[in-house]
């Protein structure tokens, strides 16, 4: 018969066999602060509980096939090892239990509400008045994936072995929004015959030109990837260096000077056991040879753009807003809670991307009281106090003026147009292309203007604001810098666009050329075949150019007409 210490031997052995297993391949954080530890330990000493007591039956009996008698039965005469291995399983479910209700706002209301300071910023300061939004990312990720998509399609030796992450990331690349997102092996039998190439690029979306997109090959492809197996997998090469952090996000960047990167964050409770978990450290992988640094929070480099994630920062924000007055206030009473709405947009700050929501009472879901800016990088907040429509409502207000077309609004952003904060967005259409640029004011949300182009869609916006807002615009020409063209008019028409009169003019060099007749009735002078000299602003959508300002060019006999 076994002895019981050569059954705890083998357990012990069975056990720590079945562990190295687990961790590589579940991968939980070796820290006490995190639930996967205690459920590790919980599985673990289960495991060891259930090889020990098969054990003890197999000795009993061969006990019993001797017409040996056991103390136990079944040779149960090592019950108290049983017992303790109960213990040490119950252990981590108690932790895990009583860990989650001490660190639950519950019991810690006014610790959650200060997990962040938020400062009160004004509006006009921080987002003067643009002409052309050139740091807001308009375009969301789902138009962002059909593009990169629509670009790795044209690119055959690419396209078959690899796939686009679904993952774009909103990163700020030598001071442009871009979005990004690495290319994945399609599946194990992709990395199995490519691993030894590695990945070879990523996928460049521009959000602010609508149209751009392209890909971008490595100079050394990568070896660490989501999708690839084994040691090359990139949780596990992460996990196998840092056993003991809890990892967070994983964003994949470039830095300035394209190199590939994932940013990691790294979470620590900052309430109780499990309670309010935030970044305090990140690391910097480099996917192509392995190597990593870690930094404290506030060393990250400034290349770096996704430290947060914009759900972490509304849930921060969430619990600021809802539990400062205590937990049954945030329940019953409500008294100035405040949440933020469903979705966030991105908006680039100097050389950071911030987060965009708007800020709503909970009692009311159909305005806003403000908005709150977040740094992906840093965590600082800002909060601006102005009432208008939540951004729901500017959606479908911007989807109601070209109903007949059924596109679909992105999330909006905020801008400052001629000091009224004007939400600007892109309206899509069932393919997931942008078709229209929108703007609504936030707090008249019928007003409201679309345009193929920003400076289109500007000018009707402030042709809006001048009739319905009760506004004095003193100059409604945008100071863009306007482009030139010295053109032959080769054919012109007019077209009547949501109930106003619109000239477009065939120029000799092939574009469209476009004027509302009510902002220039001076348009009606021109003739076939005049000579124009034409300032215009590009339109990002199609080949048709805004007209800024013109002139007729003087014939040969020096007659000029304007």
């Amino acid at each position: 018969m076994q002895k019981k210490s050569v059954r705890i031997l083998i357990a012990a052995i069975v056990t720590a066999v079945v562990a190295c297993l687990y961790f590589y391949v579940t991968l939980p954080a070796l820290n006490v602060f995190s639930e996967a530890f205690w459920i590790f330990i919980t599985l673990m000493a289960i495991c060891f509980g259930v090889v020990y007591v098969l054990l003890s039956v197999r000795a009993g009996y061969v006990n019993l096939k001797n017409g040996k008698k056991s103390r136990n039965i079944f040779g149960f005469e090592g019950a108290i090892v049983v017992k303790i291995v109960a213990a040490v399983a119950a252990i981590p479910v108690i932790v895990v239990v009583v860990g989650n209700i001490i660190s639950s706002t519950f019991f810690n209301a006014q610790a959650y509400s200060e997990i962040i300071t938020v400062s009160e910023a004004v509006f006009e300061d921080d987002m003067p008045e643009t002409d052309v939004v050139s740091n807001i990312a308009l375009m969301d990720t789902q138009t962002a994936q059909k593009l990169g998509d629509r670009t790795l399609g044209a690119l055959s030796n690419v396209v078959s072995q690899y796939e686009i992450s679904p993952n774009y990331k909103q990163i700020n690349y030598k001071q442009t929004p871009q979005k990004i997102s690495n290319l994945e092996y399609a599946d194990f039998f992709k990395w199995l015959s490519n691993k030894d190439k590695g990945i070879p690029g990523y996928v460049m979306v521009d959000p602010v030109n609508v149209t751009d997109a392209k890909y971008i090959e490595l100079e050394k492809p990568m070896k660490y990837a989501d999708s690839a197996f084994f040691g090359e997998d990139l949780h596990r090469a992460l996990r196998m260096k840092y056993p003991t952090k809890i990892f967070g996000s994983y964003s994949f960047e470039i830095d300035d000077a394209g190199n590939p990167h994932y940013i990691v964050s790294c979470m620590k409770p900052k309430i109780m056991l499990f309670g309010a978990l935030d970044v305090e450290e990140v690391i910097v992988f480099n996917p192509v040879d392995g190597s990593s640094e870690l930094y404290e929070l506030g060393s990250v480099p400034s290349w770096v753009d996704n430290v947060f994630t914009g759900e972490l920062a509304s849930q921060k924000y969430d619990w600021y807003g809802t539990l400062k007055n205590g937990f049954w206030n945030s329940v019953i009473g409500n008294k100035d809670c405040k949440v933020t709405t469903d979705d966030f947009g991105y908006i680039v700050i100097e050389d950071d991307v911030w987060f965009f929501t708007g800020v709503t009472s909970v009692t009311s879901d159909e305005s806003n009281i403000g908005f709150i800016i977040s740094n992906a990088r840093t965590g600082e907040y800002k909060f601006y106090s102005v009432i208008g429509a939540e951004e729901y409502s500017a959606m479908a207000a911007a989807e109601g003026e070209v109903q007949e077309k059924r596109y679909v609004a992105s999330f909006p952003s905020l801008i400052n147009v001629a000091g009224e904060a004007t939400y600007i967005m892109v309206l899509k259409d069932d393919a997931g292309l942008v078709k229209l640029y929108a703007l609504v004011n936030v707090e008249k949300y019928t007003i409201v203007a679309t345009g193929e182009s920003q400076t289109e869609a500007k000018q009707a916006y402030i042709e809006k604001l001048k009739k319905d807002g009760d506004i004095v615009i003193e100059d409604d020409t945008p100071d863009v810098e306007a482009k030139k063209a010295t053109v032959t008019v080769s054919d012109m028409r007019f077209v009547n666009v949501s109930g106003e009169s619109v000239l477009y003019v065939t120029g000799s060099d092939g574009y469209l050329y476009k004027q509302t007749v009510a902002k220039d009735e001076r348009v009606m002078l021109i003739a076939l075949g005049d000579k124009l000299e034409i300032e215009y602003a590009e339109s990002q959508i199609g080949e048709i150019r805004q007209i800024i300002a013109w002139k007729i060019i003087p014939a040969a006999d020096g007659t000029v007409s304007e």
